[in-house]
């Protein structure tokens, strides 16, 4: 291949994986207005639906260590097709289930299909990164947050006029027709023969799971508003289900606007000053969101709050990269897994105490925690170091 269709194989390669990303955000985003419909259909508490979501949660972090191997031993390129396939039907079997066992499984699977799809996504995008010599990975978070928008924001209307499972079924095609599209041109990696004997190993460097913490933290905070925030405003705040819908909706959207914007403002004012200020935000807006008795103060400052989460775990994600001592696929492969356990199984236990306590209170703490975050935004400054080898980026 020369030059010239090798740019424009890695241009190509760069859509297909902002493709994936959108539709993993678009069927997760559509999970979070199903989840009230879903308790009522199973009559179960709080209490139960965290341990069916701390399912969910689980069956992702297994996926996520298993997809890490996949990855080393066939690359980010197959992997990402296997699991993007499976991903397509992981909400449809979730609003299929008849009882509590068998929706017990069925959510073990789609957190697996949609964990394993993730790691291996974010693992392309960095194998595009390389081809395009420039960062795609704010922008590929954004579309992320877009497809969270997309479904988050029309779940709850479509939910209510259309019933559950037809809601499913429609988000179980367009998720087949976009991954279908954009198959294809999902880019190779490097050297396949050597990845194929590379092996899967652990660092040693504390500091890098010290950045796997703060990814926790901060996607923590993802996963109170995907999971719980649509119920925290229907039971406590007295919204409908559509309006409900919109806090997890306006969250992504606001994400999706500022991931856009991320890596042109991370490249001028740096990785450290970024996320700090970003840090600042998104406590803000969490705090606010906890403690507002108005459902719609209280949708705006879930937003505010996304302005801020948006390019904190894209930062992460990038220091773990490029980390000095540790591969850029060991430590990617640590912090994301990390990282999405804050937003996969940390939630289970917000909704246990949110049962108890109700969710005003888990709000407020969540905010604590990204002041937590905030005190350690120094540690993000190895998220710069790519930026100083970049030479003769591809314009896309």
């Amino acid at each position: 291949m020369d030059a010239t269709n090798a740019t424009q194989a890695a241009i190509r390669g760069r859509w297909a994986v902002a493709a994936m990303f959108f539709i993993n955000g678009f069927i997760l985003g559509s999970w979070a207005p199903q989840i009230p419909e879903f308790a009522t259909r199973l009559a179960i508490s709080e209490f139960t639906l965290g341990l069916l979501i701390l399912c969910f949660g689980l069956g992702a972090v297994v996926a996520m260590v298993a997809a890490g191997h996949l990855i080393a031993r066939y690359g980010s390129q197959t992997t990402l097709r296997i699991f993007a396939i499976v991903a397509i039907f992981g909400l449809l079997i979730v609003a299929l289930a008849p009882t509590v066992p068998v929706a017990a499984v069925a959510l073990f699977l789609f957190g697996g299909s949609i964990g394993a799809m993730d790691v291996s996504m974010n693992s392309n995008a960095v194998v595009v990164e390389r081809k395009l010599a420039r960062a795609v990975m704010s922008s590929s978070h954004g579309f992320w947050s877009l497809g969270g928008f997309a479904g988050g924001g029309m779940g709850g209307i479509l939910i209510q006029n259309f019933g559950h499972l037809n809601h499913a079924f429609l988000v179980t095609l367009i998720a087949l027709v976009g991954i279908g599209v954009a198959f294809r041109h999902v880019i190779a990696d490097d050297q396949p023969a050597v990845q194929e004997q590379q092996k899967f190993s652990l660092p040693r460097d504390p500091m890098i799971y010290v950045l796997g913490f703060m990814a926790l933290l901060c996607m923590n905070s993802e996963g109170a508003v995907l999971d719980w925030a649509a119920l925290y405003l229907r039971q406590e705040l007295g919204t409908d289900i559509a309006t409900a819908g919109f806090a997890f909706a306006f969250f992504s959207g606001a994400m999706a606007i500022m991931r856009f914007a991320g890596d042109g403002i991370r490249n001028r004012y740096g990785a450290v000053k970024t996320f700090r200020v970003s840090a600042i935000i998104s406590a803000a807006g969490m705090l606010v969101a906890g403690l507002t008795p108005w459902p719609w103060l209280s949708i705006a400052a879930f937003a505010f709050c996304g302005l801020g989460i948006a390019n904190m775990v894209p930062i992460l994600f990038s220091a773990a990269g490029n980390h000095p001592g540790v591969s850029s696929g060991t430590g990617m492969s640590v912090v994301t897994t990390m990282g999405y356990s804050g937003i996969l199984v940390a939630p289970s236990l917000i909704g246990f105490v949110g049962g108890k306590v109700g969710f005003s209170p888990v709000y407020v703490a969540v905010a604590l925690l990204l002041g937590l975050v905030f005190l350690m935004s120094g540690l993000t400054r190895a998220a710069d170091l790519n930026h100083d080898t970049v030479k003769d980026p591809v314009p896309i």
